[in-house]
């Protein structure tokens, strides 16, 4: 059985699928988490969305901005729904394909809890029919609401 289970292509998916989940997530939880785009001018001293000089940040990419060009994505909300599929592969942050992941596709998904402060990150990559889907949380850090 042993040697079954070691020649079997299966081990190398699953190890690949958490690879890019890994590298994903890692990705999104190094962005920054403010309550204004980080280019908004307030970005580092608003306390609410109401201290934003011109954009609140929320879930979903800001305008123009994505992944692989300029602007780039800059804050934890830009990756929400974000998705690579075997039709728009598996690319690194550059933008370049990644060989051998064309079967490939990931996804992103995000929810906000405690009142904003925190995000919850999913993260789920696919192929054929194994699935592998990892969790991380990022908290707001500085400014924050005073009670």
């Amino acid at each position: 059985m042993n040697l079954t289970s070691v020649a079997s292509t299966d081990p190398l998916r699953e190890k690949q699928a958490l690879a890019i989940a890994e590298s994903l997530l890692e990705e999104v939880q190094l962005q920054a988490f403010t309550y204004c785009d980080p280019d908004d001018a307030n970005a580092m001293t608003a306390n609410n969305p109401a201290g934003c000089a011109t954009s609140v940040q929320g879930l979903g990419p800001t305008a123009g901005e994505t992944r692989y060009g300029s602007p780039r994505f800059d804050n934890v909300g830009d990756y929400h729904n974000f998705e690579m599929t075997p039709a728009d592969p598996i690319k690194d942050i550059q933008g370049q394909v990644i060989v051998g992941l064309g079967s490939y596709s990931a996804s992103v998904q995000e929810t906000e809890d405690l009142g904003g402060d925190r995000i919850r990150i999913d993260v789920t990559v696919s192929v054929d029919n194994l699935s592998v889907s990892l969790t991380g949380y990022r908290y707001r850090y500085a400014p924050r609401a005073t009670p």
